[in-house]
């Protein structure tokens, strides 16, 4: 499935491949953890990856043996070449994605540690929220319930809208600036300062809301899921990936496998980072 949607997974498979060269037909995955929030491997090379699990999508998991058909290969995850977890990113069936996009930010870890990039800087120890000066901007859309930010927003008065699919997620004062997912379209064209979860990345929708965003806004990708080589996103407007590295894959596996979060794993097993384009 390389729908046009696709095109910032397909254009990064590409360059992985293209990086890493025949080496990685040698690669494998060694442990694959689905958990409540987060998913996760663990390659061969000793490098994790992680990704959002996209429960909601998946209507199987309510009933046991309907879910046996999601992920046919449970009990046989280990071992499977990571290359075949890579063209598992177009698949339709959602855990397949998850996995392939946790193996596409594993591998991009470990082009990171063999060669320097030279156009963008990868900072680790960072966080991409906090960096921000919401103060700046004149309008900005938040899309998905990224409380870090709301709250940045909300302490400065800003002028912002928060688009999500389920208004449960959000309280308080965020609830004044709720809109439906349905209405990007109202709202991303005007914004001078887009901060997108990378859960985007997984459903397929990050392509279409970059292609509405106005020429020369801010665009911030974050989350676990947007761990990867920034090239593809860069080229098309986004200026910030704010992802994380794993520092030790099977203790971060241990944890995810066990309904933790980044509360739980960040500065112990994994460092967040900021990916962004140097000024020229």
């Amino acid at each position: 499935m390389r729908a046009s949607q696709n095109v910032l997974l397909v254009k990064t498979v590409e360059l992985l491949k293209n990086k890493i060269g025949s080496e990685i037909n040698q690669i494998k995955v060694e442990r694959a953890v689905f958990g409540l929030f987060f998913s996760g491997v663990k390659l061969s090379t000793g490098h994790g990856g992680l990704c959002f699990t996209p429960v909601k999508e998946m209507p199987e998991a309510v009933c046991c043996p309907s879910s046996a058909r999601a992920m046919p290969l449970s009990g046989r995850l280990g071992g499977r070449a990571a290359l075949t977890y890579v063209e598992d990113v177009f698949s339709l069936n959602p855990l397949k994605r998850t996995l392939g996009i946790a193996v596409l930010n594993a591998l991009s870890t470990w082009c990171w540690e063999k060669e320097k990039p030279t156009d963008y800087t990868v900072v680790t120890g960072r966080d991409a929220f906090e960096e921000v000066d919401v103060s700046r901007f004149n309008k900005t859309v938040v899309i998905g319930a990224l409380v870090p930010i709301l709250k940045k927003l909300n302490q400065v008065s800003a002028d912002y809208k928060v688009l999500e699919m389920d208004s449960r997620t959000l309280k308080g004062k965020e609830l004044d600036h709720y809109a439906p997912a349905t209405e990007a379209s109202l709202h991303v064209p005007s914004a001078d300062l887009l901060v997108i979860t990378g859960v985007t990345i997984l459903n397929n929708t990050l392509a279409g809301l970059l292609e509405m965003a106005q020429k020369g806004a801010e665009i911030i990708v974050v989350g676990p899921t947007a761990s990867m080589l920034p090239d593809a996103f860069f080229a098309r407007g986004v200026t910030v990936l704010g992802g994380i590295v794993v520092t030790k894959a099977d203790q971060l596996l241990d944890i995810i496998s066990e309904a933790g979060s980044g509360y739980h794993f960040f500065g112990k097993y994994a460092e967040r980072t900021i990916v962004s384009r140097k000024t020229r």
